[in-house]
């Protein structure tokens, strides 16, 4: 499985030879630093831990400028951890960038979804609304809340409330362009999160 963090640009279109136009999402691929690697001897398991967004060392606590020391490595904004099955491959210290994928690969993009604040139930759950004549009195309310002999409302029902700033994964999609020298990916499609937010790109793990 190859993994990279990443941070949202935006949004564009290219053009494909045939003329066609294609929404892309830009995404900054790396470079990551391997600060740690898991081993099954060590640890139980397989895995490397990379680090994205260098910061500056004054940023860090001393806990995290110990732990980046090890690695001879700066300090980075975001740490993550991907499971492999040959962590002992990798180096600390090691870059990991864009031109892991190639044009025409399936990833899967996770990211954190923009947050809406408390919503109502048309926009929260795509609920309908009801006639919006004077007398209808019943506009955009949520609706019957079903039985009444539990006395409570059960579980799962499509109610207002907080909306969005949820870990949302976009799978099967398509890496259209790679820039190694600028580390920039151009997917297909939209991917969650605001500009500027980090997103986590792995090979898709449904490719069709």
């Amino acid at each position: 499985m190859k993994a990279i963090l990443g941070k949202k640009i935006g949004m564009t279109q290219i053009f494909s030879p045939e003329g066609k136009a294609i929404p892309v999402t830009v995404i900054e691929a790396g470079p990551c630093m391997v600060v740690q690697t898991k081993t099954t001897d060590n640890d139980g398991y397989e895995a490397i831990q990379v680090g994205f967004d260098p910061i500056k060392e004054v940023n860090a606590n001393k806990p995290q400028k110990g732990h980046f020391a090890k690695a001879q490595v700066k300090p980075t904004r975001y740490l993550r951890e991907f499971r492999v099955e040959n962590a002992a491959e990798y180096q600390l210290g090691q870059e990991i960038k864009a031109d892991i994928f190639a044009a025409g690969e399936k990833i899967d993009v996770t990211g954190t979804s923009k947050g809406k604040g408390f919503q109502g139930s048309i926009k929260r759950c795509g609920q309908s609304r009801g006639p919006m004549g004077h007398g209808s009195k019943y506009h955009r309310r949520s609706g019957s809340l079903g039985a009444l002999g539990p006395n409570h409302v059960f579980k799962g029902r499509p109610l207002p409330g907080r909306m969005g700033g949820l870990k949302i994964t976009v799978q099967n999609l398509e890496v259209v362009r790679v820039d190694a020298e600028r580390n920039l990916l151009l997917v297909k499609g939209s991917v969650p999160g605001a500009n500027k937010s980090m997103i986590t790109i792995k090979s898709a793990s449904k490719a069709r």
